[in-house]
């Protein structure tokens, strides 16, 4: 005959740490996620808890955070993600063939080389695009700038700017290299950056440019 023991106490090694500590390491990692694993058990650990390193990473793990490389995005204030937001909003409802007409160009700076790639972030699955564990990209050592547009009809040349991108600098790739990706792909509507341009309301270029597709002046290169 089976008796039912009660009262009986649990097996196995009781845990070296309580609920309230457990839940102090999980805010320390919320608020600092850029802290590696010996920073975060020497910040819990002289708040009185008792614990080894191991101790510290199985805590973690069991929160479900891993240490993975942070996602780069560009660093923006309110008013330009609002800006953002609002312009895509705008063209929410657009049809394939109204975005067919559209010209998108951008530049962009290039890393050549990267070096260190900076701390780890603890974070959880389905959180790689969260604000707190984003690292935000503000300078590049050793990098290129470069210009390109493209549109549903194909890709236009690579522009490789060779100096600031000043306002001078900027007029005179429109002129070399969007003017003629335009005249090519297009010719009707225009959507750059923020504002719609038409055609005819931009300056035209010369013929010349539109044919035989001239060399930039010293300021940019052209890609191959």
């Amino acid at each position: 005959m089976l008796t039912k023991l009660s009262g009986r106490k649990k097996c196995g090694r009781k845990r070296c740490t309580t609920n309230r500590e457990n839940r102090s390491l999980m805010r320390i990692v919320k608020q600092k996620r850029f802290k590696n694993l010996s920073e975060l058990h020497k910040e819990w650990t002289e708040a009185g808890v008792k614990a080894s390193r191991a101790t510290t990473h199985r805590r973690v793990k069991e929160f479900g955070y891993s240490c993975r490389i942070p996602l780069v995005k560009p660093l923006l204030n309110h008013r330009q993600r609002q800006r953002r937001l609002t312009w895509a909003k705008e063209k929410k409802n657009w049809t394939v063939a109204q975005w067919s007409k559209v010209l998108f160009s951008d530049e962009s700076k290039f890393c050549i080389s990267f070096g260190n790639q900076g701390p780890r972030v603890w974070r959880k699955g389905g959180e790689a695009h969260s604000p707190s564990c984003l690292k935000s990209s503000v300078k590049f050592p050793q990098s290129v700038m470069i210009w390109g547009a493209m549109s549903s009809a194909g890709v236009g040349p690579l522009c490789f700017l060779k100096t600031n991108f000043t306002a001078p600098v900027y007029q005179e790739m429109l002129e070399y290299f969007m003017l003629p990706s335009a005249d090519q792909f297009l010719k009707m509507l225009i959507s750059f950056s923020s504002r719609i341009w038409h055609l005819p309301t931009l300056p035209k270029a010369p013929k010349k440019h539109q044919v035989t597709r001239p060399e930039p002046r010293g300021n940019l290169s052209r890609g191959k």
